[in-house]
């Protein structure tokens, strides 16, 4: 019997969990772990997903396929992921349920296999871990105990990550968004993740414009921990809150009796950035006066502290965000046009939470759910078909961050598992007649109640993004009817 180890995975991955970081990149580590820990030629991590109840194969040493997906039941994987049990095949070949399929596509040869099931803290299947071939000899007891401690960390660590489970219904993840804390897939957001991988890579300046409350210092951050920059410092200026007669200093630090009270030389936030990024947070708000030196800096990566005579060298990569419009702000004179280009290289846009869409809106609401309700050590909390309704219909002027604190709110205050639409610290405006009216549609007296029943399970699948579960539950009937109707 193989000796045992100490399981490691949660420890090679706690440092992502809380960072914005590519998914890819965080279940990876998780997996070239595992195949160092139990000593296997590959590994493959396979997640359910949630819309379709395939197997996909999130990451795996598989360098000659980009993606497996098999359905629940099929191969060796699929039988683990469909009955929950261990198997540890000495000679797959003499198996039924090993699938030749993909070594036929891969080349690669498997002669022993071992796949667990990964679980959720429900203890739901969420997907399976696969091992290929021993590097010395068999898979034994102890690589199957070392791998289903090994497969527990992963299940716990994939809870702190922004795929979240699927309805207590149903059985996966649901797996949209490749970036780790980014929630939706409506298509601003989509574009919006392409271009931050596409940019993160580069030391390209880049400008994040949205409205407040949407996320700009998230995708700075993103932006940050997707670049060979990542080990650097993330240096944070929010630049309405530095005190007008100190900005310089802040920025730029300052020697030694540069002004009164300067007992000291402090380096500034330019300094402390180095080898890192600097992110300008509301660049709207930078005095004019202080452009001028930003822009030199911007262009030379040169600056003097204040009071000083020495010509500093840093390497920072620069991200600006704002939500004030800047084109106004640069034809009235209080923005440099020269400054304004130079931080416009690469712009970003983040889109208001009620451009979104319901689809993206309850996806949010049902990730904060869950944070919150771990955060409070609260019993899991779900939403009623009322309170959901009362979510997707509001106008959000504060957008992912008024959606957070109602949240929050709720679970805090609410006694009940089921948060309902009073729970909800929405205007009283927002009422229920109000959504029940918008949904009814304003539909012609005398129409056949088929073309309206066809009309309205349309409508309702495309508002949940062709999501046929949440769909059956708004409608208020079972996933099994809502399929005969779609025939």
């Amino acid at each position: 019997m193989a000796a045992h180890k100490e399981p490691s995975v949660l420890h090679s991955v706690a440092d992502l969990l809380d960072r914005p970081v590519a998914t890819d990149q965080l279940l990876q580590t998780m997996v070239d772990r595992i195949k160092q820990e139990v000593g296997a030629e590959r590994c493959t991590l396979y997640l359910i997903d949630a819309n379709t109840s395939e197997l996909v194969s999130k990451v795996a040493h598989l360098p000659e396929l980009k993606e497996i997906r098999l359905p629940m039941g099929k191969g060796v994987a699929g039988h683990v992921a469909a009955t929950g049990h261990v198997l540890n095949l000495p000679d797959v070949k003499g198996d039924p349920r090993w699938f030749s399929g993909i070594d036929a596509k891969t080349g690669f040869e498997t002669r022993s296999m071992l796949v667990v099931p990964v679980l959720d803290r429900d203890h739901k299947t969420i997907g399976v871990i696969q091992l290929l071939n021993k590097s010395e000899g068999l898979f034994d007891e102890g690589d199957e105990l070392l791998l289903e401690q090994l497969a527990e960390q992963v299940g716990q660590a994939l809870d702190c990550t922004s795929m979240r489970p699927a309805d207590h219904m149903e059985q996966g993840l649901i797996l949209d968004g490749p970036l780790n804390h980014f929630i939706g897939n409506c298509p601003a957001m989509k574009e919006l993740f392409d271009h931050i991988l596409s940019a993160a890579p580069t030391d390209a300046t880049v400008l994040i414009r949205g409205e407040s409350g949407t996320g700009k210092t998230l995708v700075a951050q993103a932006l940050h921990e997707n670049s060979a920059r990542r080990e650097g410092p993330f240096v944070h200026v929010d630049c309405t809150t530095l005190p007008s007669g100190l900005i310089e200093s802040e920025l730029f630090g300052h020697e030694r009796g540069a002004f009164t009270g300067a007992e000291r030389t402090v380096l500034g936030k330019v300094e402390q950035a180095h080898g890192g990024t600097l992110f300008l947070d509301e660049i709207g708000d930078l005095p004019l006066e202080l452009q001028g030196k930003l822009l030199r800096f911007l262009q030379e990566q040169r600056f003097e502290r204040l009071g000083g005579r020495k010509t500093i060298q840093v390497d920072v990569r620069i991200v600006a965000a704002t939500n004030a419009d800047l084109e106004a702000l640069m034809s009235s004179g209080r923005l440099r046009t020269d400054l304004y280009y130079r931080l416009r290289v690469v712009q970003l846009f983040v889109p208001e939470l009620k451009q979104r869409g319901p689809t993206d809106i309850e996806k949010l609401a049902l990730h904060f759910l869950s944070v919150f309700s771990r955060r409070y050590r609260k019993r899991p909390r779900t939403f009623s078909d009322n309170a959901l309704r009362r979510l997707v219909m509001y106008d959000w002027p504060g957008n992912v961050r008024e959606l957070e604190h109602c949240i929050e709110s709720a679970v805090v205050l609410s006694r009940s598992e089921l948060i309902d639409s009073e729970h909800l610290s929405l205007p009283a405006s927002v009422s229920e007649s109000a959504i029940t009216v918008t949904e009814g549609g304003g539909y012609a007296p005398g129409l056949p109640l088929e073309e309206v029943e066809r009309d309205h399970i349309r409508r309702t699948l495309d508002a949940c993004g062709g999501n046929r579960t949440k769909a059956a539950r708004l409608l208020g009937i079972g996933r099994n009817t809502l399929a005969r109707k779609l025939k």
